[in-house]
């Protein structure tokens, strides 16, 4: 018979929380955006979507401040791409844009770390992204917002520090499709549930990390998550 331990048990389920409280959600699915910002679209020699380019991440990519990305022995080519993370707070399908953002819970800001090597082996063979994507700690988070307290989702500011030195700078008015766009859209072919992040897309500027950096990525001046790479 298998037989986990507890410390086992709650390694294995993966939660975000809110800032100034003890609420927290236990992470379903994670929805994640590719090239939904124009110029990094522009700087991956891609065209830019028209509908929105979507892959998924498992739960137990998912760290935060305390935790270290780990670059898998299979890449030698890791990459940064900082976004904006949405969790959805309310059950929906076939959502419509008018109702979107009553079914956020929360804003906070994530870091999309891709193997890029690998990434570029699997594009090369028409093959599917998702060992780039999904391996364990490719998904680190910050603390989430409150929907309620964060003004527009439409004009935020992200950035990341790589080791103290600004990597990437961008406003969420650049997205191609915002974020009542993007629910709508995802809801029309998966059940949003309680609980699942969406990372919005990444604006230009990614680039390489190496073993020893911090990465410090921030959205606007109220999610901040910080992490080292080994």
């Amino acid at each position: 018979m298998w037989t986990v331990s507890i410390l086992e048990f709650r390694m294995s389920v993966r939660a975000v929380t809110f800032q100034g409280s003890r609420d927290a959600l236990r992470v379903g699915k994670i929805l994640c955006l590719g090239r939904n910002y124009r110029e990094h679209a522009r700087e991956m020699k891609a065209d830019v979507p028209k509908v929105p380019v979507v892959f998924l991440k498992p739960a137990t990519a998912i760290i935060t401040s305390d935790e270290d990305i780990i670059i898998p022995p299979i890449s030698g080519e890791m990459h940064y791409e900082t976004e904006m993370v949405v969790v959805i707070g309310e059950d929906g399908k076939n959502i419509p844009a008018s109702r979107a953002m009553h079914h956020v819970a929360g804003y906070g800001v994530g870091l999309d770390m891709t193997l890029r090597d690998v990434q570029a082996e699997a594009k090369a063979k028409g093959l599917p992204w998702t060992v780039a994507k999904g391996f364990d700690t490719s998904a680190p988070v910050s603390e989430f917002v409150p929907r309620e307290r964060v003004g527009d989702p439409g004009d935020l500011s992200l950035t990341l520090r790589v080791n103290g030195e600004i990597r990437q700078q961008g406003r969420t008015r650049d997205m191609i499709f915002s974020v009542d766009q993007i629910i709508a859209y995802l809801s029309t072919i998966f059940t949003l549930e309680r609980g699942d992040l969406i990372f919005t897309g990444t604006p230009e500027g990614v680039g390489a990390a190496r073993p020893g950096d911090l990465l410090a990525a921030e959205l606007d001046s109220f999610a901040r998550v910080s992490v080292h790479v080994r």
